[in-house]
């Protein structure tokens, strides 16, 4: 959903919507509009901030059944969301699993959830599902907050609601997850699964659990997988880093990459019992930066380094925009620059990971090149006292280009618990997502084609964390403790790793060209502050006065 204000500027003209704007054609204003513009924009200011929180879409014809809690920076702030069946038109009594539930589980739960998963349960029966239900129906309705699932934490509500290649339940789905536990969880018939429907299995015995140390591959197998050597864990020792080296990609020439992932291949199995209750357990690294660095003729790097997504614990595939290709050219290597591994407490383990890249097809040239992320973010000097909620950190940086975000990730340690961002534009304040945190899942929130901001140069944007060292926060190892900065995850980091495209003046008008065409003239894009200043019609520059001035 776009969230879209609608104030009172003025009616539509006899003419119909608003024409279709020229990418050749510059955005004016005549000076009466520009200060009318201005003063709307600051009464918008609070509004846009504001009137998301407050107000949920048709709040007032919620029964009262539904409950929509508000969230702040606080644990102790876990209230559920609940939702009434009968508000989205549904019986409560007829919903099933096979025509109901398994769709939703299908799409946003069995990539982790499989029998060779990195779930510590497999959901693909109903037998597997019914067993788990109760737990289904609490953690699923946690939803923004530590030990929601999915993990995918944004808030309701606020901001931008709409994200591509996300585990995002809808309120609807939330409502017949509630119903059908709240109604006894029934079977249903198999032949009532939706047409086309993606629904898992019956009520027979579930699949036999393999005996790989590897989560599968999530996209089929990749057009190249590239392999770093083994290390040997041992299980108890102190955390390591380092620089791992570089690995030949071995190609002869260059290609666009559409989707990676990274998966940890190990000697563990993940049927084995002391592994049942765990999810971290199962790995031992806890993440890897590395980019892509090419050679010359003599075997030596140069200078070109191409930054990928980093990998951590959780972490699904990155699945790229058709329009932004991540280049990995011919005669390259990988470089891990970064690595990050521990014990993982249970077993002596050995390990390695897998890089594996989906190409474009030959011929492929990207409409953008990928930039980097926002570059923002402190990993010096930020400071948890012991046991305090509220805790609030804030950092800014100013846009010195036209800029196009597509993934926003906010990157916490173990005591953060929630995230901001923020675009500022002159008067106005857009509040782009606050998301919850949880150090468990560290999330990318991809933005879906058409709701990615679009942020003009001079765009100051704000990025906020807040930490919670109270009883609340499960992560904590020890809350009495003071923390300071590092890079262990009992230590704090407060960094954005999400990534942007930069936009010529001639490509940011024709995206907001592009943007227009499902607007109106009173319609307020938020991530898009010029998005509402039309194009005039007949614009003509006013003359000067004798003193030099505006007349």
């Amino acid at each position: 959903m776009l969230l879209r204000i609608r104030p009172a500027l003025s009616a539509k003209s006899d003419a119909g919507p608003a024409r279709e704007v020229s990418q050749r054609r510059k955005v004016a204003m005549n000076p009466s509009g520009l200060r009318a513009w201005h003063r709307v924009l600051s009464s918008l200011a609070l509004l846009a901030v504001m009137g998301v929180v407050g107000a949920p879409i048709g709040a007032a014809s919620l029964t009262a059944q539904t409950s929509l809690p508000l969230r702040d920076g606080s644990l102790a702030n876990i209230e559920p969301y609940l939702y009434a069946a009968e508000d989205f038109g549904i019986d409560p009594a007829g919903v099933t699993y096979h025509k109901d539930i398994a769709p939703i589980l299908r799409v946003n739960c069995v990539k982790c959830h499989t029998t060779e998963g990195m779930a510590p349960m497999a959901l693909t029966t109903y037998q597997e599902v019914r067993r788990w239900s109760q737990r289904i129906k609490e953690r699923t309705a946690i939803r923004d907050r530590s030990g929601a699932m999915p993990p995918f934490y944004v808030e309701r509500n606020i901001g931008i609601q709409e994200f591509r290649d996300s585990e995002y339940l809808r309120d609807e789905e939330l409502a017949k997850i509630q119903a059908w536990v709240d109604h006894g969880a029934p079977e249903g018939d198999p032949a009532d699964a939706p047409a086309g429907a993606l629904a898992l299995g019956g009520s027979g015995p579930g699949p036999v659990r393999g005996s790989s140390g590897a989560i599968p591959w999530e996209l089929g197998e990749p057009d190249l997988i590239i392999s770093m050597d083994p290390v040997t864990v041992p299980i108890v020792g102190p955390d390591q880093w380092g620089d791992f080296g570089m690995l030949p990609t071995g190609l002869l020439e260059d290609r666009y990459v559409r989707a990676v992932q990274v998966r940890e291949v190990s000697d563990l199995s993940f049927d084995d019992p002391a592994l049942a209750n765990t999810v971290g357990g199962r790995f031992v690294w806890h993440h890897m930066n590395y980019g892509v660095r090419v050679l010359d003729e003599d075997g030596n790097v140069t200078g070109q380094r191409i930054s990928y997504p980093v990998h951590e614990v959780g972490r699904n595939a990155d699945i790229f925009p058709e329009e932004v290709g991540y280049p990995l050219p011919a005669n390259s290597v990988i470089h891990l620059n970064n690595g990050h591994f521990r014990p993982n407490q249970f077993r002596e383990t050995t390990a390695h990971l897998e890089f594996g890249f989906y190409f474009h097809p030959l011929g492929y040239e990207p409409k953008y090149r990928r930039r980097g992320s926002l570059s923002m973010g402190n990993d010096v000097d930020v400071y948890a006292k012991p046991g305090e909620a509220y805790q609030r950190f804030e950092t800014f940086t100013v846009l010195r280009q036209h800029t196009k975000v597509y993934a926003w990730e906010p990157h916490l340690h173990a005591p953060g618990m929630r995230s901001c961002v923020e675009a500022i534009w002159g008067p106005i304040v857009h509040t782009l997502n606050c998301v919850g945190y949880d150090h468990n899942w560290v999330k990318q929130y991809l933005y879906a084609p058409g709701h990615e901001p679009l942020l003009p140069k001079g765009t100051v944007v704000r990025y906020v964390g807040y930490l919670d060292t109270t009883d609340d926060n499960h992560n904590l190892a020890d809350n009495r403790n003071w923390q300071g900065s590092g890079r262990r995850s009992v230590a704090n980091m407060f960094l954005e790793l999400g990534w942007v495209v930069s936009l010529t003046e001639e490509e940011f008008q024709a995206e907001m060209a592009e943007r227009r065409k499902h607007m109106d003239r009173n319609d307020f894009d938020i991530g898009c502050p010029l998005c509402w200043a039309f194009v005039e019609e007949n614009f003509e520059a006013p003359a000067a006065d004798d003193g030099g001035g505006l007349q």
